[in-house]
């Protein structure tokens, strides 16, 4: 039934025969793709099970579409927001050609180019973008705030940690995650914080990166961005690519705001904890409660950030920080990904 709707809407704003309607695997969200081709036509059905949420991504895809951002042009929506049109971008994630290094292992030429083109792009949506922007219609928080880091640290604790079956005082636990929270707070900005930016949301079309996925985002520190996208766990990233696709952020932050690199790497770390333990979390939930292998998969990549992440000194989460540690000495997680 709900496809049929699709397909009502693909005719009338196409006005040619469905010739092809082709389901497209499922991510991380319960939402449902589809490619419909005509004859000279292709475009990506999407039907979702949030309306606040369908809302949220129509909202912004207008906005940032209007201010001239990379994003996919949306063609269409039913009128009660349950299903959409989006133009077609293709099949080839940035996330594939980082995956594909060559024989030495280092990243192709054009993966490297798409990447600092990437990191170019990214200031200007999270500022550009925040422009006249109403945070009001983000789902489900117009900013990221103090509720919103407790989720995702909780999300990390009832569906990663309890899952490994290590003891923990969770006082303790929740004293660090208090001061977690204070410290990331510090950092405020008034700029679109994407959340899911990671190279599987990013299309190359046209020989260009084109940002999808961003209905999450809400009114943020760009720190959370960048901690997202250079630490994917799959991504495997080494720290002197991380550090060259840092630079060229910061040099394309400069029209936008300036700070001393040894503020932003001071800032930026405690982004990549957090966003570590939050990514945890979520592959906890969707690898051992939804049953998404894909996720499963996932899991020792991030262990193995985990374990580099850790070289770092978090003197002011000392609880955490031993946590953290044990989870990376359990026996699933002992050998470390070459």
């Amino acid at each position: 039934m709900e496809e049929s709707y699709l397909k009502n809407l693909f005719n009338q704003q196409i006005g040619e025969p469905i010739q092809s309607m082709e389901q497209l695997p499922l991510a991380g969200s319960n939402r449902q793709y589809y490619r419909i081709k005509s004859e000279h036509q292709s475009l990506i059905g999407v039907i979702g099970t949030s309306t606040e949420e369908n809302n949220a991504f129509i909202y912004m895809a207008k906005h940032f579409q209007n201010a001239g951002l990379p994003v996919p042009k949306l063609i269409a929506h039913s009128s009660d927001k349950q299903s959409y049109l989006q133009e077609d971008l293709g099949n080839i994630a940035l996330f594939d050609l980082i995956t594909q290094r060559t024989a030495t292992g280092d990243l192709s030429s054009d993966a490297i180019h798409l990447l600092h083109q990437t990191m170019q792009a990214l200031p200007r949506f999270q500022f550009e973008g925040a422009k006249d922007f109403d945070f009001n219609q983000c789902y489900p928080q117009p900013t990221f705030n103090r509720r919103t880091i407790m989720w995702d640290l909780n999300y990390f604790k009832y569906c990663f940690l309890k899952s490994t079956s290590l003891d923990f005082q969770e006082d303790l636990l929740e004293d660090d995650f208090e001061r977690l929270a204070d410290t990331l707070l510090l950092t405020t900005d008034n700029a679109f914080m994407y959340r899911d930016f990671q190279s599987r949301n990013v299309m190359i079309h046209d020989g260009k990166p084109t940002f999808i996925d961003f209905q999450g985002g809400r009114k943020g520190p760009i720190y959370y961005d960048l901690a997202s996208f250079l630490w994917q766990a799959k991504a495997n990233f080494t720290d002197k690519e991380r550090t060259l696709f840092i630079d060229t952020y910061i040099e394309a932050l400069r029209p936008y705001a300036t700070i001393s690199r040894e503020e932003f790497n001071k800032n930026l770390i405690y982004f990549v904890l957090f966003r570590t333990i939050q990514v945890l979390g979520a592959y906890g939930y969707r690898g051992y409660f939804e049953r998404k292998e894909h996720f499963i998969q996932s899991i020792p990549y991030a262990i193995n950030n985990l374990r580099e992440l850790l070289k770092h000194n978090f003197t002011n989460f000392p609880y955490i920080s031993q946590l953290l540690f044990k989870i990376t000495e359990l026996k699933q997680y002992s050998t470390p990904i070459i």
